[in-house]
C-alpha cells in the first residue's frame, strides 16, 4: 500500500457557499482539493424500494458527460452522504463487492487484494450522516475518507478505474444515479 505524498494526506477541502439540495442534503458546487478546484459535475440519489439509502456525487475538474471522460481525468471524486440508517456497514461492504463484481465484468481476480482492503475500510459504523469522499487519482490510486478524515490509500489504476464504474460502468448501481452524475 502506497500512501499520498504529506501535501495530499492533509486534503484540504474547502466547500463553496453555494450548494445545491438534493433529497434534503446540500451538495457543494466546488470541492478544493489540494489547491485544485473541481466542479460538481451531477449529483443524484441512490433508492431502493422506493427508499433514499444515499446521496451520491461526482467532482472533476472539468465538465464531463461520458464514462470514458471521467476513467481519463486525472482527478475525480465520489461523493456519498448516507440519508437512511438501513445501510450497515455489511450491506455496504457488500453492495462495494457486488459493484466491483458487475464493474468488472465477474473478473475481480486481478485487483481482489484492493478489494478486499477497500472494503475493510468500512467496518466502522455507518450513520445516516456520514459523508464518505472517495478521492481518485491517476498517479496515487483512490484515498477514502469518512467524515472528512483519511482511512487510507489504495493504489493501482485498475482498482481506481473499477471503482469508479461501480457508479459510472455499464452495469451501474443505479442507471439513474449515474445519469445524475454524468450531468445528462
Amino acid at each position: 500500500m502506497k500512501l499520498l505524498p504529506l501535501s495530499l494526506v492533509f486534503l484540504l477541502m474547502s466547500v463553496s457557499a453555494s450548494a445545491r439540495e438534493i433529497s434534503g442534503v446540500e451538495v457543494p458546487e466546488t470541492l478544493s482539493i489540494d489547491s485544485q478546484q473541481l466542479q460538481l459535475n451531477g449529483a443524484g440519489v441512490r433508492s431502493k424500494f422506493f427508499m433514499d439509502l444515499y446521496v451520491g456525487g461526482l467532482y472533476l475538474p472539468e465538465k464531463a458527460t461520458t464514462t470514458t471522460t471521467v476513467l481519463s481525468e486525472n482527478s475525480a471524486v465520489v461523493s456519498l452522504k448516507i440519508v437512511s440508517g438501513l445501510i450497515t456497514s455489511e450491506k455496504m461492504r457488500n453492495a462495494i463487492e457486488e459493484g466491483f463484481d458487475d464493474a468488472t465484468e465477474g473478473k475481480t481476480q486481478p485487483i481482489a487484494e484492493e478489494i478486499k482492503h477497500f472494503t475493510a475500510l468500512f467496518e466502522d459504523e455507518i450513520k445516516v450522516g456520514d459523508e464518505f469522499l472517495l478521492v481518485t487519482n491517476k498517479q496515487h490510486g483512490v484515498t477514502a475518507y469518512k467524515n472528512g478524515v483519511a482511512k487510507d490509500t489504495i493504489a493501482g489504476e485498475d482498482f481506481r478505474e473499477a471503482l469508479l464504474k461501480i457508479w459510472l460502468g455499464d452495469e451501474p448501481a443505479q442507471k439513474s444515479l449515474k445519469k445524475e452524475m454524468l450531468g445528462q
